[in-house]
């Protein structure tokens, strides 16, 4: 079929070059003129993914119309803060090209600091009518470099329509990147945006000096954290075990390949956090996540320490030593049973 890739990051890319490798016609949309005509030439994103080739038969532009014309399916890959504008924008410059789509996908992760709204939430307020019940959401533990290189990968497409998530399971699977499907949206989308500051918190606690006890604390009280937010959400605990929560979790919090990890790392060895953000070229998720989950939190009642630590270190100027005393110093309590409530 015919698929249009919005977002022409690492993991755009990554996802066109699986869908060419299933047979798809795909054109790939990247925002920025000169990277695509520069794509175009190379067939390398060198900014996003370097050394890893671009298929010559994967169209790339900078025109939004372009990548849409005739598309079957879209995929959109933007950042989390710019996803809305670029749906906005899409639907502003081809509102007709998109009477052929049967159903949309979005990988983005995080959720919108200013609405508090999750991907899915946000293009299906966007999209028309028809295809705002058409949501697939691709998410799980991957790296756009590992998937790029056929490294074996498992994540998830999530819809609460159970033939959507097949067709998208169906597009998306290959020899090295299987898909499960989930009905669980919340769960899965909660679960993906919330990593991202837990793994923030791990790479303080690595750029510290600190050791795997550590890590291992911050990795499992974090996931307790995620599970409290996203099941007062309406997710299901059982997701936040599976691939979209404790599998992301654990590639964001220790891979190379983690910009959130390494963010939190430069951090922790005494960056500023404009320092920390500028040695990346790709966006740092877990920074614009932190803010929106304290006022998630702030707004259910539910009680994250882990994330409001890493939110008072990286928009309030707290010490990263000082916010691990403070966690380190809180009532003492039980981990079970009331786990669960606590």
């Amino acid at each position: 079929m015919k698929i249009g890739v919005i977002g022409g990051g690492g993991w755009g890319t990554a996802l066109s070059i699986v869908l060419e490798s299933r047979g798809h016609e795909v054109t790939l949309w990247v925002y920025e003129a000169d990277l695509a005509e520069h794509m175009r030439r190379s067939r390398v994103n060198e900014r996003f993914l370097p050394e890893v080739s671009i298929p010559e038969t994967v169209t790339i532009t900078s025109s939004l119309s372009e990548a849409v014309a005739g598309a079957e399916s879209l995929l959109f890959v933007p950042p989390s803060h710019a996803l809305r504008a670029t749906a906005a924008r899409l639907l502003e410059e081809a509102p007709g090209s998109l009477a052929g789509v049967q159903w949309v996908t979005v990988a983005t992760k995080g959720i919108e600091t200013r609405t508090l709204k999750r991907p899915s939430e946000i293009l299906a307020e966007l999209l028309p009518t028809p295809l705002r019940d058409r949501i697939v959401v691709l998410a799980g533990p991957s790296h756009a470099e590992e998937v790029a290189r056929r490294i074996p990968t498992l994540i998830v497409a999530a819809s609460r329509d159970a033939a959507l998530a097949q067709r998208t399971q169906e597009a998306f699977h290959t020899e090295w990147l299987r898909i499960y499907t989930n009905d669980d949206v919340a769960g899965v989308e909660i679960g993906v945006a919330l990593k991202n500051v837990i793994a923030i918190a791990a790479g303080i606690a690595d750029g510290l000096g600190f050791g795997d006890s550590t890590k291992a604390a911050l990795l499992t009280r974090g996931l307790a954290e995620m599970g409290r937010l996203a099941t007062k959400l309406g997710a299901r605990p059982e997701t936040l075990s599976g691939l979209a929560g404790m599998g992301d979790l654990i590639a964001t919090a220790g891979s190379r390949h983690s910009r959130n990890r390494r963010f939190g790392e430069a951090v922790g060895r005494g960056a500023t956090v404009k320092e920390a953000l500028a040695s990346s070229p790709m966006v740092v998720e877990g920074v614009a996540t932190a803010e929106a989950a304290v006022a998630l939190g702030q707004r259910e009642g539910v009680e994250l320490p882990i994330i409001e630590q890493v939110h008072a270190i990286l928009h309030e100027g707290k010490s990263a030593r000082a916010a691990l005393r403070e966690l380190l110093t809180r009532d003492l309590k039980s981990e079970a049973p009331t786990m669960s409530r606590r």
